[in-house]
């Protein structure tokens, strides 16, 4: 069983890519706190994402965004131009969960203090007038 699960934040903004035959192929890393850590340690993961889920990463993703990735690992290697052996570890990632919602360069939304943990924007709202007007 190869099964790996990970909730962390973008270290970079994902690089989409093309493979010759045109498949999509994004990656990226992400952070993950570890826990009980007293120094705040955190893991470094990189995540390769295939397909329309790379093109949507790449689109909607940015370095700092929170993300949720379910995936397996993978080892592989490849010799340097030098003739040196390079080993690399990865998370292919079969799932991603965009955590934090916005266009790429929009930074996260921060936090209304009045309601707790809850994500608000208060501009969305508008102001009624009338009575009439309430839909109940």
């Amino acid at each position: 069983m190869n099964n790996v699960v990970l909730i962390g934040r973008l270290t970079r903004d994902p690089e989409l890519r093309f493979t010759a035959s045109g498949k999509a192929v994004a990656t990226f890393s992400v952070a993950v706190n570890r826990p009980f850590s007293k120094t705040k340690e955190a893991d470094f993961f990189n995540i390769v994402v295939w397909s329309k889920t790379a093109e949507n990463c790449a689109n909607y993703l940015a370095k700092g965004r929170l993300v949720g990735i379910q995936g397996r690992l993978q080892s592989r290697s490849y010799e340097t131009q030098n003739g040196d052996k390079r080993y690399v570890t990865e998370v292919v990632a079969e799932q991603v969960e965009f955590l934090e919602w916005g266009n790429r360069d929009e930074q996260p939304k921060k936090k209304n203090e009045d309601f707790g943990s809850i994500d608000v924007d208060l501009n969305d709202f508008e102001a009624i007038d009338e009575d009439e007007d309430i839909p109940f």
